[in-house]
């Protein structure tokens, strides 16, 4: 029998599942939040909260923000957030208990908020959504013009256990290389402002396979990284998508391109990873590693396979066990302004307009998929008595292949379903294997705007 042709390793990041692009507009009457959250488990819910404004958009990012707010935007768009929260925590109800496990702000870049401005997003989580900060993880997501001493103070006050900056690369050619200017100086005070605040997690965000970058620079990167012993590090293949900065860049022979790409980005993966576990870092997924001696931020009961997620902003979903949903995505700037300000205007948020429905047997993919890629791997008993099947009677084919091309790990004690090295350097490519046919299609025929 012949080898399986081994999948491309960098298809898709998969950090949710289904992805924005296989929404739609769902068919009217539109669900109301009322009856989408009257039976659902509210006892360990996750809250985030999405803020789409930088100072600079960054050459490979295609997330859902916009540069700059003028004409007081930010003021409009915290006061949609609160009218927003206020739908949802009365559609939440107290039939039930309503307890928030975790909490996230994201972007964009919360921080380009200014301290009053954040401490007015504190407020919202806490007064309207019942969030209580200080008992809860919270992670803030910043970057290094941003990271301004009166703001990290302010959200080290209201309850911020981890501070997440975006620094992609020390060496300033590759930062220039990925269209992100920025001064290594300043990148370096502001990780020193970070430190001060006695906030217990710093993660330091990186890239690899920036155009010039080699193991060489790409170890100086790691090097400077880890001089301020953070407690996690992302390291992040660089994507380059449509409608980027960096998308409008297109060699001629991009398939030939991608290929000698795949293999310049899987190299200087293993060198990072290896890097990093040599100097006292473990594993948690093909992107995130934890300093071994880190201490645990407390109690954390929040599962993504399981749990609801409540979404506040534009650019956030949300998703029950049976729809998940946002409001209309895009990558273009002109698309996204347009959205943020219909979002500013509206003044109902008790209804569902974009999303997607999730059925058992999507439930189970998501499952399977979101454990999987989790360098701990799943234990087969859980998915059983969730569903009431094996993963391997549900996805017998899919389980198969990943077994033929090495991904799964043969020496997993019994009873666990984990993947091997292999497998999660291979996790884009594993990931989207792991789609629907139904969401392929709606994936496929999303038209980037």
């Amino acid at each position: 029998m012949s080898e399986p042709a081994t999948p491309r390793p960098y298809r898709s990041y998969v950090y949710a599942y289904p992805h924005k692009t296989a929404y739609r507009p769902l068919p009217a009457p539109a669900p109301s939040l009322s009856d989408l959250w009257r039976d659902e488990p509210k006892d360990a819910l996750s809250l985030y909260a999405h803020i789409p404004f930088c100072e600079v958009r960054c050459g490979f990012c295609n997330l859902f923000t916009r540069i700059g707010a003028p004409d007081e935007l930010t003021t409009r768009y915290l006061d949609a957030l609160d009218r927003q929260a206020a739908a949802v925590r009365e559609a939440l109800g107290d039939a039930a208990p309503v307890r928030f496990a975790t909490a996230a702000f994201g972007g964009g870049t919360p921080t380009f908020l200014t301290a009053a401005e954040l401490e007015r997003l504190c407020d919202i989580s806490e007064k309207r959504m019942g969030v209580d900060l200080r008992a809860v993880p919270l992670s803030v997501e910043t970057s290094p013009a941003t990271a301004t001493a009166d703001r990290l103070a302010l959200l080290a006050e209201r309850g911020a256990t981890r501070l997440s900056i975006g620094v992609q690369s020390f060496v300033e050619a590759e930062a220039r290389a990925a269209v992100r200017p920025q001064r290594r100086a300043d990148v370096e005070s502001a990780l020193g402002r970070i430190r001060d605040t006695g906030v217990p997690v710093l993660n330091i965000d990186l890239i690899y396979g920036i155009d010039g970058q080699t193991e060489r620079s790409w170890r100086s990167s790691l090097d400077a990284a880890l001089a301020w012993r953070p407690e996690e590090l992302y390291l992040y293949p660089l994507y380059v998508r449509p409608l980027t900065g960096l998308g409008r860049i297109s060699p001629a022979d991009r398939e030939r391109a991608d290929r000698a790409w795949d293999e310049t980005r899987l190299r200087l993966y293993r060198y990072g990873r290896d890097h990093l576990l040599a100097h006292g870092y473990e594993q948690v997924s093909m992107r995130m590693f934890r300093r071994t001696d880190a201490a645990p931020l407390g109690p954390d009961d929040y599962a993504c396979q399981t749990d609801g997620m409540i979404g506040l902003g534009c650019g956030a979903r949300s998703y029950t066990s049976a729809l998940h949903y946002s409001f209309n995505y895009a990558v273009d700037m002109r698309e996204i302004r347009s959205i943020i300000d219909a979002y500013t205007e509206s003044a109902d948020f008790s209804r569902v307009e974009v999303g997607r429905w999730v059925d058992a047997e999507e439930a189970r993919r998501r499952h399977l998929l979101q454990s999987l890629l989790q360098a701990e791997g799943m234990p087969v008993a859980g998915y059983e008595e969730r569903f009431g099947s094996s993963p391997f009677a549900d996805f017998p084919a899919e389980l198969a292949r990943f077994e033929a091309l090495g991904w799964l790990d043969a020496d997993a004690p019994a009873g666990l379903l984990r993947l091997s090295p292999e497998g999660l350097a291979y996790s884009d490519g594993l990931g989207p294997e792991l789609f629907s046919p139904d969401v392929r299609a709606a994936m496929a025929a999303y038209e980037p705007k």
